[in-house]
């Protein structure tokens, strides 16, 4: 039985999971390549550097950020522990000095006479005889690792970007505006139609337009051509976007016979229970508090709980669907794992749990037991399922309430009903880890 796990990235997926191997007392070799080669937006020679916001989101357990944390801090993670040693104040947030967080999870792995780390601009990733390997190279996996990729994944292998619109929950869609139809009735009612009069969309347009965007870094220019941001192509004139994403011809609700909409929103499953729907064609620069502020403004929309938020940035990650497990195990070869965003996962603690969950798998897999199934009632196995369900077009996911399995009733009221999840959570995490060795 090996005993060698080989982990390529120094990140917090591939920090945590080495941490949880270490621990246990399996020899991890990290190849990370910073201390002679920095992609553009790395800087410290540290391992796990927080290159965006020093903020690991809410710890309010009434969050789903706030009940990942939760469930990992049952699972002892590294990750979590330094953040709270590191903590700045943020209000509910668990924000870090993000330098001194870097250092000390640096010389925490150190610490640990089974690490190696090597100074590597790695250019394969599959083990030899007798080994595992964990892939957690991010979304800025470096040129010379591509070709690895593409041998393994052949032609549908990488997304280079992430354009993805934003999604809200299917229980906050206002069903008193909104109608669910297909264009032209194609299809079997696939779309849930949110209209607008025209004093609605002027509005709408017009505050859309106005709204602030974040700021694009360097290396992301020009990476976008083929998918515009919607406030983009709403600055090309008044009609453009009611014209494209927002036509409303085809589309009639059954309830309003006759009836004629000056503009229409759709939206589309993004899960196959129905829990989630994303806004078509609403790929955006939008900051995410003018998201949440402009997008409202339809009226189907105007109490949308969103879990998601629209993004456009540079993000490599792979088809996970087709080639992992839920076990984030590459289903051609039991021997190699992935972790972290180049998985399809979105955010620090989620890329962070999913180098906790693959680091775990590859424990049992090499005491030779069953993998863990961590089910869809928790943040922890809900991702999971979500790097490894086929359904529509593949796109990276954050922790949120919309991706766990449903309650078994109907809840009107939103804190009950988080607070409900939560406490079923974490009753079965408890059970899991009992297991767990």
């Amino acid at each position: 039985m090996t005993k060698n796990v080989n982990i390529y990235g120094g990140g917090l997926a591939g920090c945590e999971a080495a941490y949880q191997l270490l621990k246990r007392g399996i020899n991890v070799t990290m190849y990370e390549m910073k201390r002679i080669k920095k992609s553009p937006a790395h800087k410290l020679d540290t391992l796990c550097e927080l290159v965006c916001s020093n903020s690991l989101k809410s710890e309010d357990i009434g969050t789903a950020s706030g009940l990942l944390k939760a469930e990992m801090q049952m699972l002892d993670s590294l990750i979590l522990s330094v953040a709270k040693e590191c903590k700045v104040p943020a209000g509910n947030a668990l924000a870090v000095d993000r330098d001194l967080f870097s250092q000390i999870v640096t010389q925490r792995l150190a610490q640990f006479d089974n690490f190696t780390y090597v100074d590597c601009v790695a250019t394969d990733f599959l083990p030899g005889d007798g080994q595992i390997s964990i892939v957690s190279t991010g979304p800025l996996t470096d040129q010379a690792m591509i070709p690895a990729f593409q041998r393994c994944f052949g032609d549908d292998f990488l997304y280079f970007f992430d354009a993805v619109a934003p999604i809200v929950t299917t229980d906050s869609i206002d069903f008193d505006s909104a109608f669910v139809a297909s264009r032209y009735n194609k299809g079997d009612g696939d779309y849930v139609n949110c209209p607008m009069t025209k004093d609605d969309f002027l509005a709408f347009w017009q505050n859309l337009v106005d709204a602030e965007t974040v700021e694009i870094k360097d290396f992301e220019n020009n990476v976008f051509e083929g998918c515009m941001p919607i406030e983009v192509m709403a600055k090309r004139g008044v009609d453009t976007i009611r014209f494209g994403p927002l036509k409303p011809v085809g589309l009639y609700d059954d309830r309003k016979p006759g009836e004629k909409f000056y503009a229409v929103l759709q939206l589309r499953k993004e899960n196959v229970e129905g829990t989630l729907y994303n806004l078509v064609g609403f790929q955006t620069h939008l900051k995410f508090g003018e998201q949440k502020r402009v997008f409202s403004m339809i009226p189907a929309l105007k109490n949308a709980e969103f879990v998601r938020y629209g993004v456009m940035h540079r993000n490599t990650y792979i088809n996970a669907p087709k080639f992992l497990n839920q076990s984030f195990q590459l289903k051609s070869n039991p021997s190699v794992y992935f972790a972290g965003q180049v998985t399809g996962v979105e955010g620090y603690m989620e890329s962070t749990a999913s180098g906790l969950i693959a680091a775990l798998q590859v424990v049992n897999q090499l005491k030779g037991l069953p993998p863990i199934d961590f089910t869809t009632q928790t943040i922890l196995g809900a991702l999971s399922k979500h790097v490894s369900t086929e359904f529509g077009t593949y796109s990276p996911m954050n922790s949120n309430f919309g991706i766990l399995q449903p309650l078994d009733k109907v809840v009107k009221d939103k804190s009950i009903k988080k607070k409900m999840y939560a406490d079923r959570s974490l009753a079965v995490m408890s059970e899991i880890v009992k297991n767990i060795n």
